[in-house]
């Protein structure tokens, strides 16, 4: 049976767009007390009007999740106003045109590792400590299909995916006897504004195949509706016509 997440403490970071937005929803609609995080602050508040005028209420926080002392305070400020995290959602994630050998620079590079990767360990390193005195957290990563197989989406981008899988598992092994389950989604072609990033955009009729934000976060959302009992380590979502 799948457990209730009423009065459960989430974070959402990448809230503003995308997979992220349609998960903090997808939260706040089951009763769970929903921290929606991103740079973007007007997306933010769009979602927070959006909700409440469904009759949910959402806390929004403005962060960039490449920054440390952002993550921190995102969850000491959770933690002050909603009491301990219970499950952390990192789906933060972006790419560049400019994705080839050729065009990659040190600067983009560095902007890719520190936002696709980087940042999911903040963001965990931020919530372990409660995790572990508590003896129970979950932390559910959105990675990418291309964190697994080799495609042309750039060495910056298929890397950083692949460490925020490689990161997933890490996390469970060393932290599993404190109580603490991890889960890395990986996604295939999804049809957010992260594909306004691409040096071609696919074209209508390959869209009308992809997944939908919504559909990863349905996803998301069964794995935490998981008992403590269940881990789920990892999660390949792809479309049909693949």
């Amino acid at each position: 049976m799948a457990e209730k997440l009423t009065n459960q403490v989430v974070v959402v970071v990448g809230a503003s767009s995308g997979i992220g937005r349609e998960t903090a929803k997808l939260f706040a609609r089951e009763g769970a007390r929903v921290v929606a995080a991103a740079r973007r602050e007007d997306r933010l508040r769009g979602l927070q009007q959006e909700m409440a005028a469904e009759g949910f209420q959402i806390e929004i926080a403005v962060a960039d999740a490449s920054k440390v002392g952002d993550m921190e305070r995102v969850v000491k400020e959770t933690q002050a106003k909603l009491g301990e995290i219970d499950i952390l959602v990192y789906n933060t994630g972006t790419n560049v045109k400019d994705r080839v050998l050729t065009r990659l620079t040190p600067a983009t590079w560095d902007m890719m590792i520190s936002v696709n990767l980087s940042g999911a360990y903040y963001a965990t390193q931020a919530v372990l400590p409660s995790m572990r005195e508590r003896k129970a957290g979950h932390l559910i990563y959105v990675a990418s299909i291309s964190g697994i197989v080799p495609d042309v989406s750039g060495a910056a981008y298929q890397a950083a995916k692949r460490g925020v899988i490689g990161m997933a598992h890490a996390v469970r092994v060393e932290e599993k006897e404190n109580g603490i389950r991890t889960c890395v989604v990986c996604p295939g072609l999804v049809d957010t504004e992260i594909l306004e990033n691409r040096p071609v955009k696919p074209p209508a009729e390959m869209l009308a195949k992809a997944l939908q934000a919504s559909d990863v976060a349905e996803v998301i959302l069964g794995v935490a509706k998981l008992p403590a009992r269940v881990v789920v380590p990892e999660m390949q979502v792809m479309p049909t016509y693949l």
